[in-house]
């Protein structure tokens, strides 16, 4: 005992206690009520510091996206701009003197030269990537709602996209670039964090962040979110677009990611245009593409009111037009889908160039024979809206500035010539802002021209929105609507902007039936917080009476594309039925050891995106052991991992060995020598007897046969985890696996970085040459398949199948029993809308 008392410490027959160096685990101290020092950290210092670093690096992605996306709303607007007033700039001329000396044929073929050429630019570049056609949005959805289209967010598609939009909006067809602009944000949110390309491959950074899906699709809601801030000036509206339209999983750091790149789209946007346009570096004077202007009333018109509440009934009125204008446009412009699935997609690409001619010439005809023939002239107005400001100045020139006097006499415009020769954002002024009126007959005339022809370009394969056409289409009807209030009824406090912009909400709302994002921005778009309630009532009336006929616009051409997209809930009755009546039971998994030959076999004969991973439940499984080695091993592994409270409660006796306390110690002790290892084998032996019968002798190398009865068809299966196609890939091509006579331990081990070293595109099992792999050989996949996926019992409801699908952004879910047997596994496809109302058909058969 003298030699303990230096040293503090005290031994007796148990244990030895020493009281300076006695060094503990934080879960002692948990244990015996002790705290450790401050300066002692569980968590080590640099992985702290790493995690902070990926968030720095994290807000800095997202702040470049944003800049990017406004960069490339800048690009387009100049470019639409220029191209725009060099058109119109020489038709102008060529009209006005061909007006007196009678040659207005060559005005027309003039205007003809212009819109061909840049239509047939704006096709050809969606011959090279067909996904730039359209606005993108559907796809975009698509993409954020879980499924992969392909090419949707290459660097080709980017500059397809963009060059597209330029020629197609220059070339006077009905489109708008503000939609592209959505699709342009998500391919920069995409690309821009990987720091690569396969469209340029030779350029290679060491980025070693953000290589997963699920940090890819979180930068593409942000890249799409940019987009619509960029377009619209709207950086709120954007970010709620991306999480009504697009996301299907939202998380709260992500929205405040999302928020500040959707704010740093709009002001570099706003910076640069208020630079190139006014001259004013740093006034922050345009904050989107598409500005509306500031609403109000004229100063010599005391009666006039932006809008008050008896205006409140025409607005729900015309919100239930707008629906009803809405679904029909969607109707027609599904039929005219199908048409070209039909008899013009299956074609040669060179009559899709034709059609997009087609429709330049019709339009472009259509265009200068309405001015001519159906346009009114009207006497100009004397007096103007004067704001206060510079903005507001701007506007009011550029509504001056844009009036037409195509064959009209001096002091006088052609109303009609001023909507269709202007480019749309300056028709959407007029309409919101200019003080002289437009016929009625021109109103609805126009209405109609551009309801049919806006219908037909929707789908033609050029680049193409369909929010601006949209807003000028619903525009006219309101001011139509403004326009016989006035005259008619007599009512002179309507404000005629108000109700244009009232129109253009019914109008959008019912055709892309969108609610709480689109308020939004058209608020922030307008500058009004005034006209929240009625936009928002107009267009959840709109939206209600469109849902009556059909889908949203992008709706209905998800669903022609065939994608099994995900809505925000399934209907009530679909509780009826249960994961059992949904789940594919015809699984095709692979073994925890299983031969080259076998995987290669299974990859190349399905396109499943991953696999289960199973061992097969056997009564007479010594005797399997002792036949083949890779038997031995997948016996060895499902013994292993199976989990007994009995098992459970051995491995926290044995961890309670470390404490010092000798009252623990006896514990366990007692508890060990009272053990015999034979008997675990006997319980565990026991337990797989009493549970399961015994089955065929079939080697886990083995393919299924025709020749296999149900039973052994779909015999059981203990479930152990989830590997992707890609990881299995990824081993086959890194030669990861061992030769029969060896341990699994002398099996290579790939590090996380070097599994996604190929991410996003991983290689293909069919360009992959595996000849101087030994078929034979065996590859050990538990190291890398998921052992704790999301899994639901057989009895969950469908409802709960789908909140949880859906909400954790899943695109398998294991149905596993209350023994471990996996019984089958629900995809996307299996919670369609579709797919469980076939199965609830086929329920009540079955009752």
């Amino acid at each position: 005992m003298a030699g303990c008392r230096g040293s503090l410490c005290c031994c007796c027959r148990w244990c030895c206690c020493c009281g300076e160096r006695e060094t503990r685990t934080p879960e002692e101290l948990t244990i015996l009520g002790e705290t450790q020092e401050e300066e002692d950290e569980i968590l080590p210092r640099k992985d702290y510091e790493k995690g902070r670093r990926y968030e720095v690096v994290k807000w800095m992605v997202v702040f470049a996206i944003g800049v990017c996306t406004g960069l490339v709303g800048l690009f387009v607007d100049f470019f639409v701009r220029l191209f725009t007033q060099l058109k119109f700039g020489v038709v102008q001329t060529s009209v006005e003197e061909c007006s007196q000396k009678g040659c207005l044929a060559l005005s027309l073929l003039e205007l003809l030269g212009f819109n061909l050429t840049f239509v047939f630019l704006a096709s050809l570049l969606v011959l090279i990537e067909p996904v730039a056609a359209g606005s993108g949005i559907p796809e975009v959805k698509c993409y954020l709602n879980g499924v992969k289209v392909p090419g949707i967010v290459r660097l080709r598609t980017l500059l397809c996209k963009v060059l597209g939009v330029l020629f197609s909006v220059a070339g006077g067809l009905f489109v708008g670039k503000e939609g592209p602009m959505i699709h342009s944000g998500s391919v920069v949110g995409a690309g821009l964090p990987q720091f690569q390309s396969i469209s340029l491959r030779k350029i290679q950074f060491n980025f070693p962040y953000f290589r997963s899906d699920r940090d890819k699709r979180d930068f593409v809601s942000a890249g799409a979110a940019a987009g619509v801030a960029a377009a619209f000036g709207a950086p709120i509206g954007g970010t709620l677009f991306s999480l009504e339209e697009g996301s299907s999983f939202w998380n709260q750091g992500l929205t405040w990611k999302v928020l500040f790149c959707s704010m740093s789209a709009t002001f570099t946007l706003n910076f640069f245009r208020s630079g190139i346009q006014f001259g004013s570096w740093g006034s922050f004077q345009l904050p989107g593409l598409l500005n509306f202007g500031e609403f109000k009333c004229s100063d010599s018109d005391k009666k006039c009111h932006l809008w008050t509440a008896m205006d409140l009934g025409f607005f729900v009125v015309m919100g239930v037009i707008g629906g009803l204008l809405g679904a029909t446009f969607n109707c027609l412009n599904k039929r005219l889908a199908k048409y070209r699935m039909r008899n013009v997609h299956p074609k040669p690409k060179l009559v899709r160039v034709l059609e997009s001619l087609l429709v330049s010439l019709v339009t472009t005809v259509v265009v200068f024979v309405a001015s001519m023939v159906l346009g009114e002239c009207r006497q100009m107005s004397s007096s103007s809206q004067i704001g206060n400001d510079s903005f507001q100045l701007q506007v009011t020139e550029d509504v001056n500035s844009s009036i037409k006097t195509f064959f009209c006499p001096n002091d006088t415009y052609n109303d009609m010539a001023t909507l269709f020769f202007n480019p749309q954002e300056s028709a959407i002024l007029q309409l919101f802002h200019q003080d002289g009126t437009f016929s009625p007959v021109t109103l609805a005339s126009f209405f109609i021209l551009y309801f049919l022809l806006a219908c037909w370009t929707y789908g033609v394969s050029v680049p193409s929105g369909l929010f601006v056409p949209s807003l000028l289409c619903g525009a006219a009807f309101g001011r139509l609507v403004a326009n016989v209030l006035k005259s008619y009824i007599g009512l002179g406090h309507i404000y005629s902007g108000t109700f244009a912009l009232i129109g253009a909400a019914a109008f959008l709302g019912g055709v892309v039936r969108m609610t709480i994002s689109l308020t939004v921005i058209l608020i922030e778009s307008t500058n009004e917080i005034t006209y929240g309630l009625p936009i928002m009532v107009t267009l959840m009336v709109a939206k209600w009476t469109g849902d009556f006929f059909n889908k949203g616009i992008y709706d209905i051409h998800v669903g022609l594309r065939g994608v099994p997209l995900l809505e925000w809930e399934t209907e009530v009755e679909m509780d009826k039925l249960r994961a059992s009546d949904i789940m594919e039971p015809n699984l095709t998994y692979v073994y925890p050891h299983t031969r080259i030959q076998s995987l290669v076999s299974i990859l190349r004969t399905t396109v499943h995106h991953a696999f289960p991973v199973v061992t097969e439940n056997r009564g007479n499984e010594k005797e399997f052991m002792k036949g083949n080695q890779l038997i031995s091993n997948n016996i060895k592994f499902k013994k292993s991992s199976i989990l007994t409270r009995a098992g459970e409660q051995r491995k926290r006796s044995q961890s309670m060995k470390s404490y010092p306390s000798s009252e623990l110690r006896n514990m366990c002790d007692e508890h060990i020598a009272s053990e015999e290892p034979a008997e675990k084998e006997d319980l565990l032996q026991q337990m797989l007897e009493r549970r399961y019968t015994p089955y065929p002798n079939l080697y886990p190398d083995q393919s299924p046969s025709e020749d296999w009865t149900m039973e052994e068809r779909f015999r059981p299966l203990t479930f152990h985890g989830l590997i992707l196609r890609s990881q299995l890939v990824t081993l086959l091509v890194r030669g990861v696996c061992y030769s029969e006579s060896q341990s699994s331990a002398s099996q290579p081990r790939l590090s996380y970085a070097e599994m996604a070293e190929d991410y996003p595109r991983y290689p293909d099992i069919h360009d992959l040459d595996l000849t101087l792999l030994n078929p034979r050989m065996i590859v050990d996949v538990t190291p890398y398949m998921n052992p704790s996926p999301f899994t639901v019992s057989p009895n969950t409801h469908v409802s709960q199948v789908f909140n949880l699908f859906r909400t954790m952004g899943l695109r398998h879910l294991p149905v596993v029993n209350a023994v471990g047997e996996i019984v089958g596994i629900v995809t996307r496809h299996n919670l369609t809308s579709e797919f469980l109302q076939a199965r609830l058909r086929q329920h009540y058969q079955t009752i």
